[in-house]
């Protein structure tokens, strides 16, 4: 079917429940490279802030015929979260996904969707998280779209080094272990969609490299309490391959607030950037 930004628009929200385990908890926690006791131990286990990005996830949705996405071209440009509550080890969760705006960049760049997803608690109807999605659909521009544009991302700082650095490392399999908390996209798992994509051999997920970085800043801002950690925003601004190296860099802005980047050490190479955090 072709691309209608305004049938996408208008339609109503995806609604996912999902019955969140301890099992679930403990996978994503291996997925982003943790293997502190606290995440991957079912006795006094706590669960990462950024699990937010997939409880109730509702799965690679590009890839449904009637949207008329070229879903192989499809990147994870921006991720935005915010935690309302600490997030529970398990529960019975309701997720609903709208997306809520698509900016058109023109038909040589394509589009930008702009998705939101609230989860909610559904024995205390309680908002857990919100998840702000920006997608590039790179093969779907000069259609229309919505009015205006995107946020503009977090500035981070250029004239003074980073007040700390945390490193960590990812697994040669890291993306095979990630994927099964939900994220199914093929381009992380097979070879040939991933040259299809322009890859010469599968990349990690960008939001396993966001659970990472997630990690470093519970370390380096949060004495490794996740519930300290309320909101963590990124642009995702170059692939991570599985088995490098993820360093990010730390400013501290005062008042429960930073700004972050990280980068692969092997390729000296930004893969993330424009981040922001806020914590208790």
């Amino acid at each position: 079917m072709p691309f209608d930004p305004e049938k996408i628009l208008a339609m109503e929200p995806i609604i996912v429940r999902q019955t969140l385990t301890k099992r679930d908890t403990i996978l994503y926690a291996l997925g982003v490279g943790a293997d502190e006791l606290a995440y991957v131990y079912e006795e006094g286990l706590s669960a990462l802030p950024t699990m937010a990005v997939v409880m109730a996830y509702p799965g690679f949705l590009w890839q449904k015929p009637e949207l008329g996405i070229d879903w192989k071209r499809v990147l994870h440009g921006e991720q935005f979260t915010e935690l309302h509550v600490p997030l529970p080890v398990k529960a019975m969760l309701r997720s609903e996904t709208k997306i809520e705006a698509i900016y058109d960049k023109g038909a040589a760049k394509g589009s930008i969707a702009h998705v939101v997803r609230r989860i909610i608690d559904e024995e205390t109807n309680t908002l857990l998280a919100t998840t702000t999605t920006n997608t590039f659909l790179r093969g779907n521009g000069g259609h229309g779209g919505s009015q205006g544009k995107p946020p503009a991302p977090h500035l981070v700082p250029d004239d003074r080094a980073p007040d700390e650095v945390i490193t960590l490392t990812t697994t040669h399999n890291q993306a095979a272990v990630y994927r099964l908390s939900g994220d199914y996209n093929p381009l992380h798992i097979d070879p040939e969609v991933a040259k299809a994509a322009g890859f010469d051999r599968p990349i990690l997920h960008g939001l396993c490299t966001y659970g990472v970085a997630g990690r470093a800043l519970l370390k380096a801002l949060c004495d490794n309490n996740p519930a300290r950690l309320r909101r963590m925003d990124a642009r995702f601004s170059s692939p991570v391959y599985p088995g490098e190296t993820i360093a990010t860099e730390i400013w501290h802005e005062g008042d429960g607030r930073a700004a972050f980047r990280s980068k692969v050490t092997e390729r000296d190479v930004i893969v993330l950037t424009h981040g922001y955090a806020e914590f208790l």
